[in-house]
């Protein structure tokens, strides 16, 4: 049975991306019912200065820990011992955590700590080249779900049609959580269109976007709930 989409108020849908310090003392000013979550980068806050641990502690919304990996967009070239180590680090102050999909062996042993504290599971997919095919974002999706996702998320390049009417299938077929969106020339018309189809998790930015196609994440909220049926 697919999920309700009305049953999840917009605000709850966005995640707040907070990737600098001035993002998180934004996010600082955040209710927690002004978004779902605020995302924090610490791939890119430990990489620069003037951010600081306890930052984190005055936070509002929940928090969505992300140390990304350095092929799918994370600053600084981090290892995986040291993002493991990130996050592990930080794991207590976080209501949720995002593993990509070829971090997850790595990962194993904090999936397991967050499993036991019961911290939500994204395991993610990003390609900033293209879309891949229904079959393989499919396949993503499969693998995903085994290693524990309680929410699968996938981004992509959207430069035409064709790229969002494939996330458009995939988002539709999905029978569990599934946070769907696009990035480049199609990115912030993708992401109301993905959130009216039910996309579980929709990103905005806090103080300046990270990637092409993102929306200002409180106009996000105002937008998709003019969308949401």
């Amino acid at each position: 049975m697919k999920p309700n989409r009305k049953a999840l108020p917009a605000a709850l849908r966005v995640v707040a991306a907070a990737h600098t310090p001035a993002g998180v003392r934004l996010a600082q000013g955040l209710g927690a019912r002004d978004c779902g979550y605020v995302e924090v980068r610490l791939d890119a806050l430990l990489a620069g200065r003037g951010f600081k641990a306890e930052d984190i502690r005055r936070i509002g919304p929940p928090v969505l820990l992300t140390a990304r990996h350095p092929a799918e967009g994370g600053i600084g070239g981090l290892s995986s011992s040291r993002r493991r180590v990130c996050l592990e680090e930080y794991l207590p102050l976080a209501r949720a955590v995002d593993v990509e999909l070829r971090s997850v062996h790595a990962m194993a042993g904090l999936l397991e700590v967050a499993t036991r504290r019961r911290v939500c599971q994204v395991i993610s997919f990003h390609d900033f080249r293209g879309t891949p095919s229904l079959k393989r974002l499919r396949e993503i999706f499969r693998r995903s779900r085994s290693a524990g996702a309680d929410i699968v998320k996938i981004a992509t390049h959207v430069g035409g049609a064709r790229d969002l009417a494939v996330l458009l299938q995939l988002q539709a077929s999905a029978r569990a959580p599934l946070a769907t969106m696009g990035m480049g020339p199609l990115g912030k018309v993708s992401r109301l269109v993905l959130a009216a189809a039910g996309s579980r998790l929709n990103y905005g930015y806090l103080d300046k976007p990270q990637v092409p196609g993102q929306w200002p994440a409180l106009e996000l909220v105002r937008r998709i709930g003019e969308v949401l049926p």
